[in-house]
């Protein structure tokens, strides 16, 4: 049975149910040595499962992380400046009196934080009261108010030994639904295939997702079945919806520290872009120690201002929200550098959530003094249309979103055929 507090997180959006009766064969989907044979640049080894069931919950799985070794938190000056002066809006209220309370108490008290951040609604009363023209707000934004403080991520399904058997180089974190099996299954079969690569580099593979909504038709058996197959599931017991992405990515944070402290660089991305691992991982050995230390590279986005036209997605109300947005890197796929997950799971208290997850990460990358970096080789708004179906231009590319399973399927069979000549 769910918990009572999804009933105020965000109704999920309706979406296409083909993906049903595929997903029923999901115990006859197997990896074959046909397709192993398309993988050069992976060893055997990738084959490797461990033998032991690894879905549980979080009651009984989860490692509680010593606080201790979560550093002290020094938030820029930079991030500080471009936001306290814009003190109006609901959002910029908010900042400000957790920047008060930063500032007021011990910075290392970190478990302090957590007592405040219950799954419960927000009054309505106290929202229309602080927000002048909320009624005028859309329905799906008036859920993510009532629940923007929820701090509280109970794990329905857990991988805890995801990190346990050697060094992880890059963790591929995928932002998935439940209904998006085929899509899951595409990654798995081509740039998400975990494994030694070239070079002794471990690779691995997470999903990343909530529960349904109830709208939709009840996943949780086929979710379990996967789970228990793939070993790569994790799901939380919120409603998987796009402005819960920011709860998703909080709750990501903190399974880092209980569960994979130690990984090199993670990719972030959606399960409909096309990565080319190969490339990454060149690029990643290429970086000098202090790049490597301070990473956070990507299709890098300047001098964003929210929209505020009410019938999109994007929309951020000017009573919400004030100011322009801080760089940031393209939510489809970015990699950054996992020593710096502590930090941002840290600051992320102190920075309320928002309603555009990329966005959010560009103000805790910002909060904690790192800068992103360009990379010409992600392209989250896609190449010219001439060229994506050209595997020659995808082997010098890192990502292009977006892409469909079928599509992603082809181009990955003909980067890696032995008739490829570019």
């Amino acid at each position: 049975m769910r918990k009572k507090y999804t009933q105020f997180l965000i109704p999920a959006l309706a979406g296409s149910l083909c993906f049903v009766i595929v997903y029923y064969q999901l115990k006859n989907v197997e990896v074959t040595q046909r397709d192993m044979a398309k993988m050069p640049s992976v060893t055997t080894a990738t084959t490797e499962k461990p033998t032991t069931a690894v879905i549980s919950t979080m009651k009984n799985t989860t490692k509680n992380f010593t606080l201790s070794e979560i550093p002290p938190l020094n938030i820029s000056e930079d991030f500080i400046g471009f936001y306290i002066p814009k003190n109006r809006a609901f959002w910029n209220r908010k900042l400000n009196s957790l920047l008060r309370q930063f500032d007021s108490v011990n910075n290392e008290t970190l478990g302090e934080l957590h007592k405040p951040f219950h799954c419960k609604p927000e009054s309505l009363e106290l929202l229309k009261t602080n927000i002048k023209d909320f009624q005028s707000y859309p329905p799906l934004y008036g859920d993510f108010l009532r629940g923007m403080d929820c701090r509280d991520l109970p794990v329905v399904h857990d991988q805890p030994d995801k990190c346990t058997s050697e060094h992880i180089f890059l963790l591929f974190a995928i932002k998935s639904s439940p209904k998006h099996f085929e899509r899951r299954q595409a990654v798995r079969e081509t740039w998400g295939r975990e494994g030694l690569y070239e070079s002794g580099l471990q690779v691995r593979t997470v999903f990343l997702l909530g529960r349904s909504s109830p709208d939709d038709p009840n996943l949780d058996k086929m979710i379990l079945n996967e789970a228990r197959q793939f070993r790569d599931l994790l799901v939380w017991d919120f409603q998987d919806t796009f402005y819960n992405l920011t709860l998703k990515e909080h709750g990501f944070f903190k399974w880092m520290l209980n569960q994979c402290p130690k990984v090199s660089f993670i990719f972030k991305g959606d399960d409909d872009v096309f990565a080319n691992t190969k490339a990454i991982l060149n690029h990643l050995k290429s970086l000098e120690p202090a790049q490597a230390s301070s990473l956070y590279t990507g299709h890098i986005i300047y001098n964003a201002a929210p929209r505020r036209e009410p019938t999109i997605k994007y929309c951020v109300p000017e009573s919400f929200y004030e100011g322009t947005y801080p760089p940031y890197a393209g939510g489809g796929g970015f990699v950054f550098s996992g020593n710096l997950v502590p930090s941002l799971y840290h600051v992320s208290f102190y920075i309320p959530f928002f309603p555009i997850d990329d966005v959010y990460n560009g103000m805790c990358f910002k909060a904690i003094g790192i800068t992103p970096t360009k990379h010409d080789g992600f392209h989250t708004f896609d190449i010219d249309e001439k060229d994506r179906d050209n595997p020659c231009v995808h082997r010098n590319l890192l990502l292009v979103h977006q892409r469909s399973p079928q599509q992603t399927m082809r181009l990955w069979r003909s980067m890696h055929s032995s008739m490829l000549t570019c």
